[in-house]
């Protein structure tokens, strides 16, 4: 997986624009970032999940999701190693993060 499939994933999703957040690339839709590229380098890309998501993630699949280290992490922020997900597995973990955040209207209009 790439960072630019990453981007292409994210942007797939509806309302969803680009940005960028600390010298990073992030997806938001409004002004809810759901998901970032480039954290803690260009090898990686991070999804904000529940923290039950997390889990669930990270023990399914350790080699390509882990905790944000710190507070973000134990909040949720997960880690995706680009170089080991595969386009579903990023899609289901992308779809995740921007659910968690989607206005309830965006939610009912697109059923994703």
């Amino acid at each position: 997986m790439s960072s630019k499939r990453f981007r292409q994933v994210a942007m797939s999703l509806p309302g969803v624009i680009e940005g960028s957040h600390r010298g990073h690339a992030d997806f938001r839709v409004g002004k809810r970032i759901f998901a970032t590229l480039g954290y803690p380098d260009r090898e990686w890309g991070m999804v904000k999940l529940s923290a039950e998501q997390q889990s669930v993630l990270v023990e399914a699949e350790p080699d390509i999701f882990r905790p944000v280290p710190g507070g973000w992490g134990r909040q949720g922020a997960t880690n995706v190693r680009l170089a080991a997900a595969d386009p579903a597995t990023l899609r289901s973990a992308l779809t995740l993060a921007w659910r968690k955040i989607a206005p309830k209207s965006l939610l009912e209009a697109h059923e994703i």
